[in-house]
């Protein structure tokens, strides 16, 4: 199954990190063949300087990434990326064949702009609530969430929640048993939704 996380400048660098970590240690630690290849994928090939000068080098751009099964849209500041029409217009094309679309943190405001959610239950980084349902008011945006699950959309609160959100996938495209060797493996303790 091919992961595939958008990536931008000034993207949240465990945003996307943390969803990699956990689908790439997955597929090290299964016993079967590795289930997930993981990528990143932005604009273009050129070095993305994610939140605090992180600089990164994404695997794929629009024109040349493989299917994707599981596209995840990273959070960060998304203002400028809200008004790229090309990359709203990828992410909707990207959307109408997943068979999964999850965001982490601010990217929700990404899957709203491109109307991949419209009247979906979603959450978003606390400090972002107020203002992802003034935008988006057919949403229902709710806190104290790490993540929702709306059937084959997921949305995960700020940052880390991405991770757990992560384990959560692991678990329903994968098994439950994987997703808690994961987790032990990544030494991370869950976080009870």
């Amino acid at each position: 199954m091919n992961i595939g996380i958008y990536i931008y400048n000034q993207a949240e660098v465990l945003d996307f990190s943390g969803p990699f970590e956990v689908f790439s240690t997955a597929s090290r630690i299964c016993n079967e063949h590795p289930p997930f290849r993981t990528f990143l994928i932005s604009k273009t090939t050129e070095t993305v300087i994610a939140r605090g000068g992180y600089q990164i080098n994404p695997d794929f751009d629009f024109s040349n990434h493989p299917e994707i099964d599981t596209l995840i849209v990273s959070g960060g500041i998304y203002g400028d990326e809200m008004h790229k029409a090309d990359v709203i217009r990828w992410i909707a094309q990207q959307a109408e064949t997943a068979t999964v679309v999850a965001s982490v943190c601010t990217g929700a405001f990404l899957l709203a702009q491109a109307k991949v959610i419209h009247n979906h239950t979603v959450t978003t980084h606390w400090e972002d609530i107020d203002d992802l349902k003034n935008l988006f008011p057919n949403l229902e945006v709710v806190k104290d969430k790490r993540w929702v699950d709306d059937g084959r959309i997921l949305t995960s609160a700020g940052i880390s929640a991405g991770i757990d959100m992560s384990l959560h996938l692991v678990g329903k495209l994968h098994s439950t048993a994987l997703a808690e060797k994961t987790a032990k493996q990544m030494d991370f303790k869950r976080t009870k939704n």
